[in-house]
């Protein structure tokens, strides 16, 4: 159970995991909902997919670089 008095570790994925959903569900579902497009639709569509999928990647690095006083306990002390 979480406890009022433990120190947050810094790390944030709600971010992350949304731009995934965008990248990988969202964008797909409605380029192929609105199937009969253009060259251009499927391009903005691919571009979108690949800028949420980079800022996804680009938010986890910096997300999940914790340090070791975060990791160690108080009880140790």
């Amino acid at each position: 159970m979480l406890e009022s008095y433990q120190k947050s570790t810094g790390t944030g994925y709600t971010t992350t995991v949304a731009l995934l959903a965008v990248a990988f569900i969202f964008s797909p579902a409605i380029l192929f909902i609105s199937w009969p497009v253009g060259y251009a639709a499927s391009f903005l569509a691919i571009a979108c997919s690949m800028v949420c999928a980079g800022w996804a990647w680009f938010n986890w690095k910096k997300s999940s670089r914790l340090s070791m006083p975060s990791i160690t306990s108080e009880t140790g002390k």
